[in-house]
């Protein structure tokens, strides 16, 4: 049983951010009631073969229902008065439209957590626009530091809107929002915007900006690969190292694993030197493939490590020794995170069929 056993959550099919939300409080014990329409959206991630590849919807159960019908929407508000959390993913409101907005259902169950995750926010003047994760990290400011100095600035997947800004702090909203209506008895709208999300993953960020030890621009900074030993490093086979030697110490088992004299090299706090010493960093790298690279500082803290491919984290012997990487339904995936006690959490099941599962749970639910 995880920590969140007995937490009752309904959620609304949705791509991205909410299904993220959903999937970490699943992870962790939490009783995952997803409600799917009738005909699946082309964008939900589902192979057309049918085969559960869905890893956002492991360890749910699923029920369809036509939101167009009234009996559908009474059965929503049923379920909602017998949760503890909702989670929707819709524009600002379309909830209210269909008569499950939190007014209604704050109404049949005080104690609920409505959580809201939207790109702009349920407010201002984009709350009513379209958007992506990669407009979102835009208007926050972040994507404009992510790049190499002189390029286009690089959307780094849809990690920082979608799932760091988005779903997590959706989870860690709604369950801290349970933890205060289990307190006091009263629910209420957690309202999670990916933009203020990602923006708030930049916070470190602001703080060397007014320290003065920001520069504007792309790959300038210590942490952006503006630093020759914050960046990574091709080798001889054409693939890549990841060098981290902030610290002068491990810039020091850095420098003598790759046989240079730091005599031989500009000042660290030198930033006129900084070509210099990547220059020279580059060289030495391709001197080597990346395994052997990998082989030869493997123990030293250095902090230099191959960059892997996601097939290649998975067989990787640390990643391998704390079972990160398991295979739920033929397909590998990560596993729950963080561990709890020391001990990871029990695998989850795979990601129900449309509509799987959730005619009983919801009848259990119902009964009580």
């Amino acid at each position: 049983m995880g920590v969140l056993s007995g937490l009752r959550v309904l959620e609304f099919e949705a791509i991205g951010p909410v299904p993220f939300a959903g999937m970490l409080l699943a992870d962790i014990g939490a009783e995952v009631l997803r409600i799917d329409r009738h005909q699946a959206p082309a964008d939900l991630g589902l192979a057309s073969d049918g085969a559960k590849v869905d890893v956002l919807g492991r360890g749910k159960h699923a029920l369809c229902l036509d939101l167009k019908s009234s009996e559908a929407i009474c059965t929503v508000c049923r379920l909602a008065a017998k949760a503890d959390v909702l989670l929707e993913g819709f524009r600002p409101g379309t909830m209210e439209r269909l008569g499950l907005g939190p007014a209604v259902m704050l109404a049949a169950n005080p104690r609920l957590v409505y959580g809201r995750m939207t790109g702009w926010g349920q407010t201002g003047p984009l709350a009513q626009t379209a958007g992506h994760d990669i407009n979102y990290i835009a208007l926050s400011g972040l994507l404009s530091t992510i790049g190499e100095p002189g390029r286009k600035p690089v959307p780094p997947l849809n990690l920082l809107g979608d799932f760091g800004g988005g779903g997590m702090l959706l989870a860690l909203g709604v369950v801290s929002a349970t933890l205060a209506a289990r307190r006091d008895g009263a629910g209420q709208v957690v309202d999670a915007a990916m933009t203020e999300g990602a923006a708030l993953l930049s916070a470190g960020l602001w703080g060397l900006m007014a320290s003065g030890l920001w520069q504007e621009g792309r790959g300038v900074n210590l942490l952006d690969g503006g630093a020759p030993w914050y960046d990574t490093y091709e080798t001889a086979d054409g693939r890549y190292v990841a060098v981290g030697a902030i610290e002068q110490r491990f810039y020091g088992d850095l420098l003598r694993g790759l046989g240079l004299d730091p005599d031989d090299l500009p000042a660290r706090s030198d930033r006129a030197g900084w070509p210099a010493i990547r220059a020279r960093l580059a060289t030495a790298f391709r001197s080597r493939t990346r395994d052997a690279w990998a082989d030869h500082f493997d123990g030293s803290d250095a902090c230099v490590t191959p960059v892997l491919s996601p097939a290649e984290a998975a067989a990787n012997a640390q990643l391998v020794s704390r079972g990160a990487f398991q295979a739920v339904d033929a397909v590998v995936q990560p596993q729950p995170a963080p561990r709890f006690g020391g001990r990871g959490a029990a695998l989850p099941r795979g990601a129900p069929a449309r509509g799987e599962g959730g005619e009983g749970l919801a009848a259990a639910w119902l009964a009580t």
